[in-house]
């Protein structure tokens, strides 16, 4: 067994096309790393904000119409705004 001297740590790693720079996940198409996504059924929808509110990727926006919508490029699919939303606007699909 190595000693945790012997190992390497994350400074050692080189990073290719990863985000490790805080605010930098902008210059990335980091969506593609989801397997959910999700969908939206706006006659729900009473445009209160909360999926806005509780994205932790602030990735949510407001369309042409008005309703707040996720950035698939950036979402991660985690869920969150699914979860939150009180009209069950969100549903998570599989991607």
């Amino acid at each position: 067994m190595q000693s945790s001297e012997e190992l390497p740590g994350w400074k050692d790693f080189k990073p290719g096309a990863v985000v490790t720079d805080a605010g930098s996940a902008r210059s990335y198409k980091t969506g593609d790393w989801r397997s959910q996504r999700p969908t939206y059924d706006f006659e729900k929808c009473i445009k209160c904000g909360f999926c806005y509110l509780f994205c932790p990727e602030g990735c949510i926006h407001v369309n042409d119409d008005g309703f707040m919508e996720a950035d698939l490029y950036h979402c991660k699919g985690c869920g969150i705004c699914a979860h939150e939303c009180p009209m069950h606007v969100v549903t998570m699909v599989e991607d």
